[in-house]
């Protein structure tokens, strides 16, 4: 392996440590420093100087490959962040707040699903060349998703406490099923308006197979883990459980979405977060080995939030559909957050939720970034197949428009996270000046 990609990992770390400090100064979330950080030490900023300043090629140049050889770091800390999550699912939390979740993560979701919707079909009918309609479905289907992880750093570094909190942790691990059960629901009817056709299998029962077999792997990892801890009664050989938990999740998602298992999409978070929630319940001393899990996890998390920063691909705005990208991206984020919010606070009416968490838990649903990530590009993978030319640059332009959103979204998700945590008075006062 070339020497290089360790000095340049060393760089980006170094980069990163230091933009805390600047981070502090201007009273903005660390992970919005780690993102600044990759997005300029990436292939699109630094990386242009190896490149002759022309994004032509610049998927070859060495950077990309560098930030390509190590972006399994991502799907590592996002197993970690479900674990973490999960492990907020606590027998009294969800006995105080079951029905409550259930509710406000139905409506949110939805309502971001609907508000991009219906303003997409707006834009359809005044642009019909442009806005077709499955873009409109998709990007409706994948406006549901959350990002949990600038969220539940922003929380673990001011360390926020508080019902708003109690409430936005398991919402935000909820909204992924609804997200998955989204997506295959209205990608189906895009894919039948392809040309394609709907089954009851692919529209229904697949996706919510996908669902109970990941949380059922979920589970039985959970419960080997707490099993395995009245041996091993160490720390650090606590620790090693659980990284087996999140390596082995991560293992099972992709050997199921082989052909031989039936290509079967299986979610990786829930599957970690299944097992974060059973551990956490069944381990009596589980708090021990979570606060070393914190502290190992640490480095991971910046590195994920790094690697976010430097895989944004600029050059969409510089192609010949560039204006077209901005202008539907623009569209999809502010009724993504019109609805979010919305929606967030009618669940949270509806259940008597305490006035902070009505006024604030949908300012801390705005982040949006691995999953929708994911979702636009099996959207895209499946409307390259498709013979239909239409459906080929709807593709393209659908995952172009999730990663231009995820750049601001990315951004501005840490700093709202932490005005909404704010203002509901659940930080600190120290960190809140």
């Amino acid at each position: 392996m070339d020497f290089s990609i360790f000095a340049y990992v060393a760089i980006l770390i170094l980069v990163a440590l230091f933009s805390t400090r600047l981070m502090r100064t201007i009273k903005l979330p660390n992970v919005t420093g780690y993102i600044i950080t990759g997005i300029i030490m990436g292939p699109f900023v630094f990386g242009l100087l190896f490149n002759n300043f022309s994004f032509d090629g610049i998927k070859t140049s060495p950077i990309y490959n560098f930030i390509d050889q190590i972006s399994w770091v991502s799907t590592v800390a996002l197993g970690f962040i479900a674990f973490s999550i999960g492990t907020s699912f606590r027998k009294a939390t969800i006995k105080a707040l079951g029905k409550r979740v259930l509710i406000i993560t139905a409506f949110e979701a939805l309502g971001g699903s609907l508000a991009v919707m219906i303003a997409l079909i707006a834009a359809h009918f005044i642009f019909p060349e442009y806005v077709s309609w499955q873009i409109v479905l998709t990007l409706s289907a994948i406006a549901s998703a959350t990002a949990p992880a600038a969220t539940l750093m922003v929380i673990k570094q001011y360390n926020a406490r508080g019902p708003l909190v109690n409430t936005l942790l398991p919402v935000v691990a909820l909204d992924d099923a609804a997200a998955l059960i989204l997506f295959a629901i209205l990608f189906q009817l895009a894919t039948a308006l392809s040309g394609g056709t709907v089954t009851v299998y692919a529209i229904l029962i697949k996706p919510l197979l996908e669902i109970l077999i990941s949380l059922g792997v979920g589970v039985v990892l959970g419960f080997l883990i707490s099993l395995m801890n009245r041996w091993f009664k160490s720390r650090n050989n606590r620790l090693i459980w659980c990284i087996f938990t999140v390596f082995a999740a991560l293992g099972i998602y992709y050997l199921f979405k082989s052909e031989n298992m039936g290509n079967f999409e299986l979610s990786s978070l829930l599957i970690c977060m299944a097992a974060g929630a059973i551990y956490t319940n069944f381990t009596k001393d589980s708090n021990r080995t979570l606060d070393v899990v914190d502290r190992f996890t640490s480095p991971i998390y910046m590195m994920f939030f790094v690697i976010s920063g430097a895989t944004l691909d600029l050059s969409i705005f510089f192609n010949s559909d560039g204006l077209i990208v901005v202008s539907i991206a623009a569209v999809y984020i502010v009724f993504r957050v019109i609805g979010k919010w919305s929606g967030a606070f009618a669940g949270a009416s509806i259940t008597h939720c305490e006035p902070q968490v009505k006024k604030y838990i949908g300012f801390a649903l705005v982040p949006q970034a691995g999953v929708a990530i994911g979702l636009s590009t099996t959207a895209y993978n499946l409307f390259s197949d498709n013979p239909s030319i239409e459906c080929q640059r709807a593709g393209a332009l659908i995952l172009a428009i999730i990663l231009t959103s995820t750049l601001v979204y990315e951004l501005i998700g840490p700093m709202v996270a932490k005005f909404a945590l704010v203002k509901a008075n659940e930080i600190p006062e120290r960190f809140s000046k």
